[in-house]
């Protein structure tokens, strides 16, 4: 039988060839077409394999081993049920778990990830991506800059690559690597989005994962998701450039704006509480007189006036006065009082930064050593006393024109206080820490759960607009 097409009659090998699938082979050539199919497929399997290895493929690769699952547990009390409350009951204890993502830093068992991750964990245990699930060791957190770090037994582990975040480029991949859903997606194998840096230097200080105000932050518009937080974010060479802190978002859910913490501040503030189980705090002596009117876009542009400068501070001694304005510290442009907090964070005690200042229409470069937070300038519990706070009515929040929906109004404070924390009567507390203040009790509260545990960053709302101040009390 032979086969013949609208061209004319088929040759007697491609008659074999066409029928060899049904019937065999007719001959040896026409034998050796399915081994040449064979042999074509695979040689395009390998050229699509070669096109499938990116610089994202790669970078994921190289990074995501050193990925882990941090599991919580946080015990809180609950009130009593009226069945309890007849026979004497009075409260009673509820176990909440929590999840959230962080990256091993060191062979043996360091691991970085956000201080809100741990909050309140009476528990703490990692799941490696292979399930293996070791106990894990809170070594210190800091609150201000929502960092964490953690330490497990284990020896030989995988370790990621840490990049520079000085050096991003607006535009370049960026790749979340993270458990969105921690083990509701069926493995501990974490999860990859990818997108593209966003933005530098943002300042978030609206609703965000975690709470509270972050600042300097890395932007992108790579999906991070709860449960992605503590995770890498990481660039097409294979580094990790920041840690996945938080999402703007209405709805609770990515819509393709997320921060991440800049590795090179995730560094030293790292290597302050693997040394001292606390950040040292930057401190240059320098009150700054904040806006109390004005649009968002106009407080951002405000600049930066000196109010006051504490006598004998690093400031003082650098030849900086009341009345100077600042314009730049480093690299780093600071239009706004944000830019310099996010500066404060980023500064090292003992180095030596320039500040470039305007006075009189004249500008001039001075030179201040950073020291650390002095305690004559941390408020002891007894100032408190000299702070009424009262709670946020609907009725306070309408006449006052106040923005957040809850916190603690800062009714009277004396002179001393106003001075040393940087805050006037007005002015709302919403949060200290990482703990939302929804009222005056919460705020009590709040202060007396960290007094004498280290620097406290307490954010207030002044105009419309979110401040923050740092103070110990001891």
């Amino acid at each position: 039988m032979t086969l013949r097409s609208r061209f004319g009659m088929a040759s007697r090998g491609a008659q074999c060839a066409l029928v060899a699938g049904a019937v065999g082979a007719c001959d040896g050539a026409s034998a050796r077409a399915p081994r040449d199919s064979v042999a074509a497929k695979s040689a395009a399997t390998a050229e699509l394999s070669d096109a499938r290895q990116t610089a994202l493929t790669q970078s994921v690769a190289r990074v995501s081993p050193s990925v882990v699952t941090v599991q919580t547990e946080v015990v809180e009390r609950v009130a009593v049920d009226a069945y309890e409350q007849f026979f004497g009951g009075r409260s009673g204890e509820r176990v909440n778990a929590g999840i959230g993502t962080g990256f091993i830093t060191t062979s043996d068992g360091t691991i970085v990830t956000n201080a809100h991750v741990v909050a309140g964990a009476k528990r703490i245990s990692v799941a490696m991506r292979d399930g293996t699930t070791f106990e894990a060791t809170l070594k210190g957190a800091d609150e201000a800059n929502d960092l964490a770090v953690l330490k497990i037994e284990a020896r030989g582990l995988p370790v990621a690559p840490l990049g520079n975040s000085d050096a991003l480029l607006i535009g370049e991949w960026a790749i979340a690597i993270g458990n969105p859903y921690g083990f509701v997606l069926g493995n501990s194998e974490p999860s990859v989005t990818a997108g593209v840096i966003s933005g530098t230097g943002r300042n978030l200080l609206g609703r965000a994962q975690g709470g509270g105000a972050y600042l300097d932050m890395i932007q992108t518009d790579a999906s991070i998701n709860p449960g992605n937080s503590g995770g890498p974010l990481v660039n097409a060479d294979g580094e990790v450039i920041g840690v996945n802190s938080s999402i703007y978002s209405p709805s609770g859910g990515s819509v393709g704006i997320g921060f991440a913490i800049p590795i090179n501040r995730v560094k030293h503030v790292t290597d302050d509480l693997l040394k001292f189980g606390v950040v040292r705090r930057a401190w240059l002596g320098i009150k700054l007189d904040l806006p109390t009117t004005g649009t968002p876009m106009a407080v951002t542009r405000s600049g930066v006036v000196v109010r006051t400068v504490v006598p004998g501070s690093p400031a003082a001694k650098a030849g900086i006065r009341p009345g100077d304005v600042l314009l730049r510290a480093g690299a780093r442009a600071i239009r706004n009082p944000f830019d310099f907090d996010a500066v404060l964070l980023d500064l090292r005690v003992g180095a030596t930064v320039p500040v470039r200042v305007r006075r009189d229409n004249r500008e001039s470069v001075v030179d201040v050593t950073v020291a650390d937070l002095p305690e004559v300038n941390a408020p002891r519990v007894a100032v408190l006393k000299e702070l009424e706070l009262i709670t946020i009515t609907p009725t306070i929040r309408v006449e006052r024109s106040i923005r957040s929906s809850g916190g603690a109004l800062v009714y009277k404070v004396s002179d001393r206080v106003s001075e040393a924390l940087g805050i006037q009567s007005g002015d709302v507390v919403v949060q200290i820490n990482r703990t939302p203040v929804t009222d005056a009790d919460a705020a009590a509260k709040a202060l007396d759960y960290y007094g004498g545990r280290g620097p406290i960053r307490m954010y207030f709302e002044r105009a419309g607009r979110i401040y923050a101040t740092d103070f110990q009390i001891q």
